[in-house]
């Protein structure tokens, strides 16, 4: 089973600093993303405007999480685009959720996958969707 890991777990995934719960998921579960989590994970890394993501990185660490994006390990899965966009449409049509939210449900549906999100960023419509979808939802402590 796979653990679909939002952009801030995947940061603290590729940049080694995992908290006690996420070495704990990360032993039962294979990692996997969205495409939409790569992508804001990257676009924080390029521009560092002092998010929660990478904005107080240093420059040298933000360009050694960039190379790590660019030479993302294959044992990270990435739910496909092409996959999931029709579905994606019927999640945020029906319930109301941001293409980001749409893509993480059904890429959790699609994958079997737990939803695994920063505590931080846990949204109660995200979370609704997911469980929609029969899929699992959890937060993550950092």
């Amino acid at each position: 089973m796979a653990a679909l890991l939002d952009d801030h777990l995947l940061r603290d995934l590729l940049a080694q600093h995992l908290s006690p719960e996420l070495s704990q998921v990360l032993d039962r579960h294979q990692p996997a993303t969205t495409n939409l989590y790569l992508h804001r994970l990257a676009r924080s890394v390029v521009s560092a405007r002092g998010g929660t993501l990478t904005g107080r990185w240093s420059a040298e660490h933000r360009r050694q999480l960039g190379r790590r994006l660019l030479a993302l390990p294959e044992s990270i899965q990435v739910a496909p685009m092409r996959t999931l966009a029709y579905r994606m449409a019927e999640i945020a049509v029906v319930h109301r959720v941001s293409t980001l939210g749409a893509e993480a449900a059904a890429a959790a549906e699609h994958l079997g996958a737990t939803l695994c999100v920063w505590d931080g960023d846990d949204g109660p419509g995200i979370r609704r969707a997911v469980a929609a979808v029969g899929a699992s939802y959890r937060t993550v402590a950092r």
